[in-house]
């Protein structure tokens, strides 16, 4: 089964050619994959053992650690009313569980030092009632590194925050994302229990094609690590308020800042770090966020590329095989790759700011020359005209500053210090002085310049 409207019939094929080949290969009883582009689902497709039965975007599968994005979120609305904050210790909200000096803000970047499991026995395959309070799900000495000091994936650490979502929300975690996320995005398929039309999990034999039913166990209070079930369809609408925010969930700067990694990455995974909920991958030069999930029975993959505004999500119904998280990485590129995203038209701006055009163009740190850029939004770009350097983008200011929003110069200060007679003397980045020429002789230069001036290698 495939369904594509909107790409060429070369990149539906390659897509189709993916999937079947994942489904093939990783020996799945079957396999269903989406991709969306500019926030439409541009192409779906899936592939199963039995002909006539594939999957389709209204069939539901089980996510698992996908489940924890939405968790994330959850917590960063609560800092965004107030509630909390992410540097605030877990004690301060949810007192008791021996684990109180960690912070939110590790809970949700997994550098908490955390254990990555609970207590045996395995979870993911025995009911949550044998787990029923946080000492069951945390155990003894739950803290196994120094905190935060490190990457260490905890799925019990996000039972810890869908407990704090509860205890400031006075309601059940799936209730308050059944609220708060679920229906304000339109996500009806998504659901903590199985909802038909949904896959069966299964095992396959890694050494004889046959296969076993594995349980669909009711997680408890590692639901928020989890639970959730959910269709291709309902992801990628999540995988688009991920990429850009939507006011009725979380405003655009929050969603960009669970983006931002939150620790260094565990030794030899440089090619990946976590943001707040959110795992990041580098592929050549791309970008991708998103995540993955597993539990007994099934496989999924959620990649999104904010500068490609690309999207592509797979599942199987398969405990291991196929290669999820990189066949939804393949899908994403081929469409990427194939029909590059094209860009809005050029227009000027609609007015002019006299004072800040007069702030572009070069300027001299020392002798390193920089170009200041007006940007359409009113910002700034600051970035060296030659060479590798330090590059900023800035956010302006109502007192007439700017705020740095990445890079070097992130959260630092940009301002204009003028001169008595109100003409601009220099700039100052972060106690850095930029003038309008290489040590100009007339502005504020720190350690003053050479009275005799420049001069070759005669004088």
């Amino acid at each position: 089964m495939t369904s594509s409207e909107t790409l060429l019939p070369g990149t539906g094929r390659a897509l189709l050619h993916r999937v079947a080949t994942a489904q093939s290969e990783g020996r799945a009883p079957s396999l269903v994959a989406a991709v969306q582009r500019g926030g439409q689902i541009a192409w779906s497709g899936a592939r199963s053992c039995v002909d006539g039965h594939e999957p389709d975007g209204d069939t539901q599968f089980r996510i698992g650690s996908i489940t924890k994005t939405f968790t994330a979120v959850l917590v960063m609305r609560l800092r965004d009313e107030g509630l909390l904050d992410l540097d605030d210790p877990l004690e301060k909200h949810l007192p008791g569980t021996d684990v109180g000096q960690v912070t939110v803000f590790q809970l949700l970047g997994h550098s908490g030092g955390l254990k990555a499991e609970t207590p045996a026995p395995w979870w993911e395959r025995t009911p949550g009632a044998i787990r029923p309070e946080l000492a069951d799900v945390l155990g003894e000495k739950p803290v196994i590194h120094p905190t935060g000091h490190g990457h260490h994936y905890s799925n019990p650490g996000y039972t810890l925050l869908g407990s704090l979502v509860e205890r400031l929300r006075g309601d059940s975690w799936a209730e308050v994302l059944r609220r708060e996320i679920l229906e304000p995005l339109g996500m009806d398929r998504t659901t903590p229990q199985a909802c038909a039309p949904h896959a069966g999990g299964w095992a396959v034999h890694p050494w004889a094609d046959v296969m076993l039913p594995e349980p669909a166990e009711d997680l408890g209070l590692m639901a928020p690590a989890g639970q959730l079930w959910s269709t291709t369809t309902d992801l990628l609408r999540f995988a688009a308020f991920l990429a850009q925010g939507d006011e009725r969930v979380l405003r655009a700067s929050s969603v960009v800042e669970m983006h931002a990694p939150s620790a260094p990455p565990e030794a030899g995974d440089w090619a990946g770090t976590y943001g707040l909920g959110l795992q990041a991958v580098r592929r050549g030069n791309r970008t991708l966020l998103g995540h993955t999930g597993s539990l007994p029975g099934f496989l999924a993959a959620l990649w999104f590329s904010v500068e490609d505004d690309v999207a592509a999500v797979v599942f199987s119904n398969a405990t291991s095989g196929p290669q999820i998280s990189t066949v939804a990485a393949d899908l994403l590129e081929i469409v990427a790759d194939a029909e590059p995203r094209i860009p809005e038209p050029w227009c000027p701006l609609p007015e002019v700011d006299e004072g800040l055009l007069a702030l572009t163009g070069p300027w001299y740190w020392g002798t390193q020359v920089l170009a200041l850029k007006l940007l359409a939004d009113g910002g700034l770009e600051f970035q060296p005209l030659r060479g590798a350097g330090r590059a900023s983008r800035f956010r302006a200011r109502p007192d007439g500053t700017w705020t740095g929003l990445n890079g070097y110069y992130a959260g630092e200060t940009l301002r204009a210090v003028r001169a008595d007679d109100g003409t601009v003397d220099h700039l100052d980045l972060g106690s850095f002085v930029f003038t309008r020429e290489p040590y100009e002789r007339s502005a504020a230069v720190p350690g003053g310049v050479d009275e005799d001036g420049w001069r070759g290698l005669a004088r």
